[in-house]
């Protein structure tokens, strides 16, 4: 493959209707190396065939999917030629309609991701057909037939292996003939029944494609002009960030900044393929590079908030001088398929937070009853709710002097309710009731920051 091309991948809003589309267009055809563009679904579609999923009256269905529908019509209203794509996007909604009414009487996992695929699907025809009018040599793939993942429906794992001898096949000679366009975040399991890789596939997609082509760079386009100090909305004088580390990049998604998903950097990583994260409505902004390494990186980076914390703390006098206790809630933890996110513990209690990233479940549903009566019987729960983590991104910080000072002086003013430090010189990170979130934020940024 050549070692100069370049894979894009645009979010929902960077395809969200005909002029967006147009905007995404526009940077695709600016740079002749850009040869593989992955695409999610129009911007709210995903909920709208989520919802469908979960299985609806007749009427809630026909309402559904009558949204759908005028998503995708408003961009097929405004080609010159929408006669021929207006009979496949009718196919399609056909489909979601008959797989819409299957999961009215009975819902599954599979079904779920072959609902869902849909958006991907349509997406990517619509902007094949865009590409087309302006006499561009565009090409559809269904990414389908080389993203080959295991067949835990939701939350797939790609098959690397595979996916490489199969799109080395199927993929690579087509690059080199036309601009191909696919979908994000579907693939397909051994049986050939569709999957989806979980929150922020698109981006992983675009990273593993770009892998098994060998790569020189991956776009990521979204409605940000890259990796701010911290989220813009929170602090307007928030900086952006210009040269950023997979690992920074990684914590910060992790601890909840939501322009790239932690997973989505794995294959970058694997391979030293250099990201670059723009904004799609605004490409002229620039952006921010995320690679191996950076020049001089500095002690503290970025800010990151997680809302929606939930506490548990577990009492118990047997902890003292006892052994096996911490073993014996995890093992109760591992039974219920919970893994814990943070931890601290003194000699007689442990207090730990919920790790739901990744996944569609809220923490109300991780903490069943049954988790609670069981490890009710060995010791004293109590579960603390609206809660919000804010982490300090940064570097060498457990090695670095004066990090307490400059940090916890800036927060004097508030109540903190768990502190975890010294894991990782990646990150110092910290608890707060959700009301104090967002000023604990701005007052952190104005201490370390400047602004």
């Amino acid at each position: 493959m050549s070692q100069s091309l370049i894979v894009a991948k645009f979010g929902g809003t960077s395809v969200a209707d005909f002029d967006a589309m147009n905007r995404s267009a526009d940077i695709v055809l600016s740079d002749a190396n850009t040869r593989l563009v992955v695409l999610s679904a129009s911007a709210g579609i995903t909920n709208l065939l989520v919802s469908l999923a979960e299985g609806r009256e007749l009427e809630q269905r026909a309402y559904l999917l009558d949204e759908i529908r005028t998503i995708q019509y408003a961009i097929i209203d405004r080609l010159q030629s929408p006669e021929v794509i207006r009979q496949e996007i009718d196919r399609m909604l056909e489909n979601i309609l008959m797989l819409a009414e299957a999961a009215a009487l009975a819902t599954s996992t599979a079904l779920t991701d072959e609902l869902v695929s849909h958006g991907e699907l349509m997406s990517t025809l619509l902007f094949v057909e865009i590409l087309r009018e302006r006499q561009v040599n565009a090409e559809w793939f269904d990414v389908r037939k080389v993203m080959r993942t295991s067949d835990r429906f939701g939350r797939a794992e790609p098959d690397v292996a595979a996916l490489k001898a199969l799109t080395a096949v199927q993929l690579a000679p087509r690059i080199a003939e036309a601009l191909v366009i696919t979908q994000g975040f579907i693939g397909s399991e051994d049986k050939g029944r569709t999957t989806t890789l979980g929150r922020g596939g698109s981006d992983y997609t675009a990273a593993l494609l770009g892998e098994a082509l060998h790569a020189a760079r991956i776009d990521i386009w979204t409605d940000v002009a890259g990796i701010y100090t911290t989220d813009p909305r929170v602090v307007p004088a928030a900086k952006r960030i210009e040269e950023i580390t997979f690992e920074e990049a990684a914590e910060m998604a992790i601890f909840g900044a939501k322009v790239l998903h932690p997973a989505t950097l794995l294959p970058a990583v694997r391979s030293d393929i250099p990201v670059f994260v723009g904004s799609s409505k605004n490409p002229a902004a620039g952006g921010t590079r995320v690679c191996n390494e950076t020049k001089n990186p500095p002690l503290f980076r970025a800010l990151a908030l997680r809302r929606k914390q939930t506490l548990m703390t577990l009492h118990s006098l047997n902890m003292l001088h006892a052994h096996g206790f911490l073993a014996e809630v995890f093992a109760i933890l591992a039974r219920h398929n919970i893994s814990v996110d943070l931890v601290t513990t003194s000699e007689v209690s442990v207090a730990l937070t919920l790790d739901t990233t990744g996944s569609t479940s809220s923490t109300d549903s991780l903490l069943t009853q049954a988790l609670l009566t069981e490890l009710s019987s060995l010791c004293r729960v109590e579960v603390e709710e609206n809660l919000a983590l804010v982490a300090i991104i940064g570097n060498n910080l457990s090695k670095a002097c004066g990090v307490g000072k400059e940090v916890f002086g800036a927060l004097e003013p508030f109540n903190l309710r768990m502190i975890c430090y010294g894991a990782s010189s990646y990150n110092l990170c910290f608890l707060v009731p959700t009301p104090d979130a967002e000023e604990v934020v701005r007052a952190l940024h104005k201490n370390l920051f400047g602004s």
